[in-house]
């Protein structure tokens, strides 16, 4: 059973999206099957992994309303290893159209069950917002990954953010856990970025990844070329940081993969 890692800030910005492909593709490139799901009506998650969301038909729209299968909206990507249910901009609707569900907050939870035997990963991109949207992607998620921006207003937001995981935990999705806070965009040169540094590790102690995303052109220029950074220029201070971002995620859930294979395989048996 794959676990689901939601990356999630409201602040718009914070290089969410850039985390989310980049990490996903990492993941598939030490042969981890990864499904990145875009969750964001801007779709720039779907155009970073090179599919033109003008072209998509279906959409994790689709899915939420229901009207296909969620394995028929899943699509593979240029990346070995890497597949993906694509956004479109009619997902901007949804949220509307979704007031009136009951369990509205479950819908992508339920959509998710059939297809997360087949990854060890499933990355969901959030939209830079605290609505429904992103309530139904905490409530299907296992764990919450945070990209902060090194920057001066970084912190502020995150507060709002943290409310809402509690208020997710208290009420729809009490296993929901904090997979940790990764620092973005971030330039040493700079004594206030290594403030911020400080600031964000005082505050969340070893939920800090070691990993640093620093400031590279090469990670900027990755998504207008429709391309993960990897695959894009595999030698990029990007890519060796995504990378090892992806390493530390992989090491934080060792044991969970351990035991998803090891259930995986008796169910085999049986």
């Amino acid at each position: 059973m794959g676990k689901i890692i939601a990356v999630a800030n409201q602040k718009g910005g914070v290089g969410k999206t850039t985390t989310a492909v980049n990490l996903a593709a990492s993941l598939a490139a030490m042969e981890h099957p990864t499904l990145l799901i875009d969750f964001d009506p801007q779709a720039n998650g779907t155009s970073g992994v090179g599919i033109d969301p003008k072209t998509v038909t279906a959409s994790t729209y689709e899915i939420l309303i229901g009207t296909i299968a969620t394995e028929d909206a899943v699509l593979e990507t240029e990346t070995p290893f890497l597949s993906l249910i694509p956004s479109h901009i009619n997902l901007v609707g949804a949220e509307i159209e979704m007031v009136d569900v009951i369990d509205r907050e479950h819908m992508l939870r339920r959509a998710l069950q059939s297809i997360r035997d087949r990854y060890d990963f499933i990355i969901i991109d959030c939209p830079p917002s605290l609505g429904l949207l992103t309530l139904n992607s905490l409530t299907a998620a296992d764990s919450v990954l945070i990209p902060v921006q090194a920057e001066y207003f970084a912190l502020e937001g995150l507060g709002q953010l943290l409310n809402t995981i509690k208020l997710v935990r208290q009420h729809l999705n009490p296993a929901l856990e904090i997979e940790g806070v990764v620092l973005t965009m971030f330039d040493s040169r700079l004594r206030l970025a290594n403030q911020v540094a400080s600031e964000v590790r005082r505050y969340f102690g070893e939920k800090v990844f070691q990993t640093i995303v620093q400031r590279n052109v090469r990670l900027s220029e990755a998504p207008s070329f429709g391309r993960p950074v990897l695959m894009y220029d595999a030698t990029s201070t990007g890519s060796r940081n995504y990378i090892g971002l992806a390493r530390e995620v992989l090491h934080a859930n060792s044991a969970y993969l351990a035991k998803a294979a090891a259930d995986s395989t008796s169910e085999e048996s049986h």
